[in-house]
C-alpha cells in the first residue's frame, strides 16, 4: 500500500501549505472583533466565505469546505476507505443526530456534518425504511439494531450506544484490513482513550455494570472485563489504575486524586492525534501525510469555529487560548 501513495503525497504537500500559519491564528485569536477576523480570513483559502454577516452561516461554510476537501481527495487515493476511517465519526454523528429527529419527530438536518460519503437524505431514507441499496452492510445493520432496540425500549441514549459500539468496531475492522502497523496501533489506543473516558463517566454517573457493559468496547488493547470491574469501585480508585497504565503520562494534566477535568481530557486526546500524526511530515510514502492532512484541515474549522462562536459570544483571549487545539506544524 506505501507505494500507491506515491502520487498522492505531493498533492498533499500543496494542500499543506494553504493550512492557516500560527501566526494567522494569533492574530485571529487577537482580533477585538468579528468584523476584523473576517478582514484577515479573506486573505486566505477562506476568503470566498467571508460576505456580509459570514459570522452567522459560518458553520456551514466550515462544512462545506471540508466536503469539498473529502470530495477531492477521494478521488485521487488509491483506497477511499482510509478517508472514512477518519470521516466515521462524523458518519456516526450523523446517524445519532437523524435517528434521534427521526424517533422524536423533529427536525435536526442543521446539525449534519458532511463525512464526504453519505448524504443526509440516504441516511435518513436508510433510518426511516431501515434498508438501503447504497450504504455499506454494516451501517445498515447498526441501524437495524437500534429500530430493534426502540421497539423496546424509548430510552435516547441507547441509540448513542449502539452506534458507538458500530463506530468503534468499524474501525478496527478498517484498520486492520489497510495492513499498516502504525495505523493499526493508533486505532486500538484512540479505542482505549475512549473505553477510559467512558468508564469514568459511568462512574461519575453511578451506571449499573450492565449498562457500562452494553457501552465498553472489546476492541481496544485493555481487557473489558478489567474495565468493568471497576463498576463497584470509586472513581478514585480508577483514576489510580489510569496513572499505573500506559496512558498515564498523556492523561496525568487532566488528572487529580478524585476527580477529572473532562474538557481537558478531550483537548489532550485531540493534541494527541495531531502529535502523533505529526511524524507523517518525514514520510514520503504510504498513507499517514493524507491521514495528518485530513486531521489538519479538521482541527483547523475546529479552531476557527471556535474563535467565530468565542468572538460573537464574548469569550476572553485566555478561554479560546484554553479551548484551541494544537495546530499542524508545517
Amino acid at each position: 500500500m506505501n507505494n500507491s501513495y506515491h502520487t498522492v503525497n505531493p498533492i498533499i504537500r500543496i494542500k499543506e501549505n494553504e493550512l492557516l500559519s500560527k501566526e494567522t491564528f494569533d492574530q485571529l485569536i487577537q482580533a477585538p472583533s468579528v468584523d476584523k477576523v473576517g478582514e484577515i480570513l479573506k486573505q486566505t483559502v477562506y476568503g470566498k466565505y467571508i460576505t456580509a454577516d459570514f459570522e452567522h452561516h459560518f458553520e456551514q461554510s466550515l462544512n462545506q469546505e471540508l466536503v469539498d476537501t473529502y470530495e477531492e481527495l477521494i478521488q485521487i487515493v488509491p483506497n477511499p476507505r482510509l478517508i472514512w476511517l477518519y470521516t466515521m465519526r462524523y458518519t456516526t454523528h450523523n446517524l445519532k443526530v437523524l435517528t434521534k429527529a427521526d424517533k422524536m419527530q423533529e427536525n435536526y438536518d442543521y446539525l449534519f456534518i458532511p463525512d464526504g460519503f453519505y448524504s443526509i437524505d440516504e441516511l435518513k431514507a436508510a433510518i426511516e425504511t431501515g434498508e438501503s441499496s447504497t450504504l455499506p452492510p454494516t451501517i445498515v445493520r447498526s441501524i437495524q439494531e437500534v429500530r430493534e432496540y426502540f421497539e423496546e425500549s424509548r430510552i435516547l441514549q441507547g441509540i448513542d450506544v449502539i452506534y458507538d459500539r458500530f463506530f468503534l468496531s468499524e474501525q478496527r475492522k478498517i484498520a486492520e484490513s489497510l495492513k499498516d502497523t502504525y495505523i493499526l496501533e493508533n486505532i486500538i489506543a484512540s479505542i482505549d482513550l475512549k473505553n477510559l473516558i467512558t468508564v469514568a463517566r459511568c462512574l461519575m454517573q453511578k451506571r449499573s455494570k450492565g449498562f457500562m457493559s452494553t457501552v465498553i468496547s472489546e476492541d481496544g488493547s485493555i481487557e473489558k472485563e478489567t474495565l468493568l470491574a471497576f463498576s463497584n469501585k470509586w472513581l478514585s480508585d480508577f483514576i489510580q489504575f489510569i496513572s499505573e497504565s500506559e496512558y498515564a503520562e498523556l492523561l496525568e494534566p487532566a488528572l487529580s486524586k478524585d476527580k477529572i477535568d473532562f474538557l481537558r481530557l478531550d483537548v489532550i486526546i485531540d493534541n494527541h492525534l495531531t502529535n502523533t500524526l505529526q511524524s507523517a511530515q518525514t514520510q514520503a510514502f504510504g498513507p499517514l501525510p493524507l491521514l495528518a492532512y485530513l486531521n489538519a484541515k479538521d482541527i483547523e474549522a475546529m479552531n476557527l469555529r471556535l474563535i467565530i462562536v468565542g468572538k460573537r459570544s464574548g469569550f476572553t483571549t485566555d478561554a479560546i487560548k484554553e479551548r484551541m487545539r494544537s495546530l499542524y506544524d508545517i
